[in-house]
């Protein structure tokens, strides 16, 4: 039964990324709109999980206030699945007016001069967009993906992400990730990490707009690792100047967080993660409905259990 599950999976993946690449581009926002707002008030677990932690990061709304940034919090989440499915029939000139970019010079710097950049990201606007545009306009992207099940979705999305010039390593089950990571960063790659979540229980606790969170330790140990040079990076979505409907987003490159130098390997990587998590917690509070987070990141929701008294900790 759970392989007759994959299979009806796999081809509805299959059918509906074919069908929203052939609707016009309005008329498929439109959809996923819509599908975002049945989502909201159906009210599943995840849709509940984002509530809480929006709530957590913007404590100041009422409860209507909440309701409505729920709401359009669905939308850009969908709006990113939207885009993906229609990413690959997009031309480069196309990913390029749909992306603005700020602080870029220090990497663009950076990787001029032969040496890498370890990006870290949290779960914010549309990363596919942004890895494609990098790929074409900075230099080669190095990354990681969280295996999905079945393997048919993963090998599915892995050949998606291949195709707009990334280099994919699996996050489980390809051998030692860090060093392969490592190795890369010996050449000038620009290598964007999804951090805002640790997903190994290696991670570092930090704070979050002003709650203990854990997220990943890996960004700070290969800045640490190799020299390489590492920023916060958050993505976001506006309305592009002059339309109703159409957004583009914007790619902010935060100053570079550098080695304290003082203390141990795991004190500097806590220090250095916790001001990523300054700067992610500052674009969170402000663009807070293009944060992407319907899983549990706060630490007070780590503790959550199921009845069998198993901890849960889902994944995108």
């Amino acid at each position: 039964m759970s392989r007759i599950g994959d299979v009806v999976a796999v081809a509805g993946f299959r059918l509906g990324w074919g069908a929203v690449r052939r609707l016009p581009e309005r008329a498929a926002y439109a959809l996923f709109d819509r599908i975002a707002d049945l989502a909201t008030a159906r009210g599943g677990s995840g849709v509940r999980r984002l509530r809480s932690n929006y709530a957590r990061v913007r404590p100041e709304l009422g409860d209507a206030e909440l309701d409505a940034l729920v709401r359009r919090g669905m939308r850009s989440y969908m709006r990113y699945y939207c885009e993906a499915f229609r990413l690959p029939d997009r031309s480069a000139d196309d990913v390029a007016r749909g992306v603005r970019v700020v602080g870029d010079g220090a990497v663009r710097d950076e990787l001029a001069q032969g040496r890498a950049v370890v990006c870290f990201l949290g779960h914010m606007g549309n990363w596919d967009t942004a890895g494609a545009w990098g790929a074409r306009e900075l230099g080669p992207v190095v990354t990681v993906a969280e295996r999905l099940e079945p393997e048919e979705v993963y090998a599915e999305f892995l050949a998606f992400r291949e195709s707009l010039g990334m280099t994919i390593l699996p996050l489980t089950g390809g051998g030692d990730v860090f060093a392969q990571l490592r190795s890369h960063l010996t050449k000038p790659v620009i290598m964007p990490l999804l951090a805002d979540r640790d997903l190994t229980a290696r991670g570092i606790e930090v704070d979050l707009c002003g709650h203990p969170a854990r997220m990943a330790a890996g960004p700070a140990a290969l800045a640490l690792a190799t020299g390489a040079a590492l920023h916060p990076v958050s993505i976001r979505y506006e309305l592009v100047p002059g339309s109703a409907w159409h957004r583009r987003i914007v790619i902010t490159f935060h100053e570079r967080v550098c080695d304290p130098k003082q203390g141990t390997t795991r004190e500097r990587a806590t220090a250095m993660t916790q001001q990523c998590a300054d700067a992610l917690g500052g674009a969170i509070r402000e663009h807070t409905e293009d944060w992407h987070m319907l899983q549990r990141v706060f630490v007070e929701d780590l503790d959550e259990r199921t009845p069998g008294g198993v901890a849960v900790r889902r994944s995108r």
